[in-house]
Order: structure tokens, then C-alpha cells, then sequence
């Protein structure tokens, strides 16, 4: 029955998409070039066969996600548009008469059906054999970059969260007895967090101290909540409603709070693989899984083209294991040792500066050593101590009392003295010309489909909306290099 529903519902009128939707339209070319069939095999077993009412079909479900990232459109917006625009109903499958979805249907189907399925992936893989049947992939290297995408909420002052929280417990209590506003801990009037803080742990203790009044259900909702705000902000200092979204650097003195897409490109400008993390996350420990998907993708990779980022040791190690080539500026300070994953401290390009594993930005470097003398240099990055002191994962690197927190790095290795000759070849000064490909590729993907900012929370929903948009864009490539 879910089968029959993808099929064109022909009538009377359909002679009409002949007459009206030209053979160019870009929704008529996606039309020919893909057959949407594996949609529905993905998603069938997400549906019951025999019970419930009719559903809609999982492919105009996605058809429909798939405009409204194409044209940047609302849920609402391109319903409404799919109830008079021809080259719409065309691509949805539907015939010219047939009336249109419930726009909340889309909101359940992102729950309900693509909930728990590796869309990023499928996707991606699915575009990248196309291209690969139409002979458009020639080359054997990839481009790799992230790109950040805002977060939907707005963080919030950590200040701001405290004092609401704590005013919303006060509250609470009163309701239960007035008479506690004379025996609570003195209100902060400044502006400084840290006697926020320490008034909100004083409130929080205090209300726990009455075990009669911190089990009243009205008062430890709000109890948990403050309690909840305390820990939130002694770890990260910013606080959202997108609980998955954190703060990331692109300069030492400029930040964001959302995500980033971690991507890997050929030269003909298709995207192989795409990873989705949290803004803190460092560029270069995500290349063995870029270059890992695209290699399962079908991609043959001989070269690697990036930025200083992704020249780190570990990196120059597993690619030397493939006989694959690094095309990026090496930066000397990239070399981690052998640390633990758990302890690594990722190096920040942007910022030229490491950030812990907690996501704190070094404050500034010092370089210690002499040149010349038979020993490697090293690179000293310091950290805000304040901020150790409180960080709940100090245990891992802070001992307990120091004044200072650092961090240091070798400056070289024969690694890095290979890749310092490979970098005066001309296969290097060649290949590095390619890197802008992939920063034009981001503006596509952020200015024309809206992946600027994410459309909703959490992670999970930046990963789909990344699937969506990645799969337009790479769609759009391949229709502009076969026709």
C-alpha cells in the first residue's frame, strides 16, 4: 500500500507538467537524475503495514524537506507554495488537483521517521555514486575544511541564568512560607558572576539544609533547576537552551556558539563525507574519519588538501601509513606527544592558540628553548587559571593550588622536517592552489541554503539539516557538470 503512493497520481491534467514545467527547471533535472526509491527503502521499516491509518509517502515527505532547503523556505511556506506552483507538485509526484499536506506533517516526520537514521551519511554516499557512475570524479584528492553554523538560541549571560533560576526558587519558597525571606542568604547586587555564584550555592544549601522544605514537588523543580544552572556554569559560562551547541573561536579574539561541520571535497567540488560536532571541537583530529568516509564513499585518495590545522603529527603519521600526501602549511606547534584522547588539548588555527579538553582558549604563548643547540624548542600556551580552578574535569590536567596552567608542545620532529621539504616541491605549490574550492563551497552551503544557523536544536537536527543541504548542493554540482 506505501509503495503504490509513490507513483505519479496521473489524472486528466497532467498533461499540463509538459506544457509548464520546461525541461531545464532544476526540480524536472534532479527528477531525472535520481530515483528517489531509496528513501522509501530506508525508511519502510519505520511504518506499520497494517494498522493505522493511510500515511503519507516517505518519498514526497522527503521531496518536501528537500525544497524547503533548496529555496530556504518555511515548513508553512512550502506547503502553501506546493498548492499552486507546478514545477512543485511535478517534483512531489502529485497531480495537479491533488490537495497538499498539513505543514505540522513535516514536523513528525523529521521525529518519527528520520529519527535514529544515519541521514548524513546515506545522503552523501548516495550523491557521491552518482557522481561516480557519470565519470565526474577524476581526481584522487580531497579538500578538507570546517565551516561553523550558529546556534537557534541565543546563549544566554550565565549572570542572566543564575539570578533568574535563583529568583524563581525564592519564589517557590515564599509560596510556602513567607516568613524564610528574613533567614535567606543576602541577595548579590553587583555584577560580578562569581558572587552570583556564590550566592546561588548559598541558596542552594540553605534550601537543601530544610529536607521538609526541599522535598515539597514545587520547590525541588526549582531547586534542580538552579542546581542544574550552577553546574552548567561553573563547566561551559555560557548557557542555552541548545544544549548541545558550545562556544567555538575563529580568531583569539572572536567566538561563536553553535556547531561545526567538519568536510572533506574532491577538486570537482562534490562533497565525499561531513561530520557534525560541537563549535569547540578542533579541525584536525576529524580528518581520519573524513578520509575514512570518503574511502568508503568509493573515493580514491592519494592527497590531502587543507589548512595548517590538519598538518598535526598524528595526521602526518597516518598518512605516510597510506602513502597518502599532506598539501598544508605545517605549523610547528601541532605536535601532542602521546597523550590520551581524553587529554588532548586540539589546536585552534583560527586563533592560533590550543583549546583544553573542557573548551577553554589559551589566553597567550611563550616559546622557551634556544635554536641551534641540538634540542627541540618548545611552544608554551597559558591558560585562565580561574577558570581551571572551577572546571569539573580539572582532576585530568589542573593540580590543585597552582598559580598558573600551561601547556607546552615540541616545536619540530623528523616528521615535521619531511613535511617542511615536501612543502618547497611543486606538486605542493600545485596542488595548495585547490584549497579555495572548498571555502566557495561553504559560502554556497551558509549564504544560498541557510546553513548559516542551525534550524533547530540539538545535534541530531543539525546533522539532518546538514544531510539536506549537502545533498542539494552536491546535487546541484553534478546537474552543472552533466548538463
Amino acid at each position: 500500500m506505501l509503495a503504490q503512493q509513490q507513483k505519479l497520481q496521473f489524472s486528466t491534467f497532467s498533461g499540463l507538467y509538459d506544457l509548464i514545467v520546461p525541461k531545464d527547471n532544476l526540480l524536472r533535472k534532479i527528477n531525472d537524475l535520481i530515483d528517489f526509491n531509496f528513501i522509501y527503502k530506508e525508511l519502510v521499516d519505520k511504518y506499520c503495514c497494517d494498522n493505522g491509518r493511510r500515511a503519507e509517502c516517505p518519498v514526497r515527505m522527503f521531496k518536501y524537506l528537500l525544497l524547503i532547503t533548496i529555496y530556504t523556505v518555511s515548513d508553512v511556506d512550502v506547503v502553501e507554495r506546493s498548492r499552486y506552483d507546478m514545477s512543485f507538485k511535478y517534483f512531489l509526484e502529485m497531480a495537479p488537483e491533488q490537495e497538499v499536506i498539513n505543514p505540522s506533517s513535516l514536523t513528525k516526520f523529521r521525529k518519527l521517521r528520520l529519527k535514529d537514521t544515519d541521514l548524513l551519511n546515506l545522503l552523501i554516499s548516495k550523491t557521491v555514486s552518482i557522481a561516480i557512475e557519470q565519470g565526474i570524479i577524476r581526481s584522487r584528492s580531497i579538500i578538507v575544511d570546517a565551516t561553523h553554523s550558529l546556534s537557534r538560541s541565543n546563549p544566554y549571560s550565565a549572570l542572566e541564568v543564575l539570578r533568574e533560576r535563583s529568583k524563581l526558587l525564592r519564589k517557590a519558597v515564599y509560596a510556602v512560607d513567607e516568613n524564610l525571606k528574613e533567614r535567606m542568604p543576602e541577595k548579590n547586587t553587583s555584577g560580578e558572576l562569581e558572587k552570583e555564584l556564590a550566592y546561588s550555592t548559598a541558596l542552594e544549601k540553605f534550601i537543601e539544609s530544610d529536607q521538609t522544605l526541599s522535598l515539597i514537588p514545587a520547590v525541588k523543580e526549582k531547586l534542580n533547576l538552579l542546581k542544574e544552572a550552577i553546574e552548567d556554569t561553573q563547566e561551559n559560562y555560557t548557557l542555552s537552551k541548545d544544549r548541545d551547541a558550545k562556544t567555538g573561536h575563529k580568531s583569539s579574539d572572536s567566538s561563536f556558539f553553535g556547531y561545526k561541520t567538519h568536510l572533506a571535497m574532491t577538486e570537482e567540488r562534490i562533497i565525499t563525507a561531513a561530520i557534525v560536532t560541537s563549535g569547540e571541537k578542533g579541525d584536525g583530529p576529524e580528518l581520519p574519519k573524513l578520509l575514512q568516509i570518503s574511502q568508503n564513499n568509493g573515493i580514491e585518495v592519494d592527497t590531502v588538501i587543507g589548512d595548517a590545522a590538519y598538518s598535526g603529527k598524528d595526521n602526518l603519521e597516518l598518512t605516510n601509513q597510506q602513502d597518502i600526501k599532506i598539501v598544508a602549511r605545517l605549523n610547528p606547534s601541532i605536535a601532542q606527544g602521546f597523550r590520551k584522547d581524553e587529554d588532548r588539548f586540539d589546536y585552534n588555527k583560527d586563533a592560533d592558540m590550543f583549546v583544553c579538553p573542557a573548551g577553554h582558549l589559551a589566553i597567550r604563548k611563550a616559546r622557551q628553548g634556544k635554536k641551534n643547540i641540538g634540542e627541540n624548542q618548545l611552544q608554551t600556551y597559558y591558560f585562565d587559571v580561574e577558570k581551571c580552578k572551577r572546571c569539573p574535569i580539572k582532576e585530568n590536567c589542573y593540580k590543585e593550588g597552582a598559580k598558573t596552567k600551561s601547556y607546552s608542545v615540541t616545536i619540530k620532529s623528523d616528521l615535521h622536517q619531511q613535511q617542511i621539504a615536501f612543502q618547497e616541491t611543486g606538486y605542493y605549490k600545485e596542488k595548495i592552489k585547490h584549497r579555495y574550492k572548498i571555502e566557495a563551497k561553504n559560502s554556497e552551503l551558509k549564504n544560498v541554503h541557510g546553513y548559516d544557523r542551525a534550524t533547530s536544536y540539538g545535534i541530531e537536527n543539525m546533522q539532518m539539516q546538514g544531510a539536506l543541504t549537502i545533498f542539494t548542493v552536491n546535487l546541484k554540482r553534478i546537474l552543472k557538470l552533466t548538463y
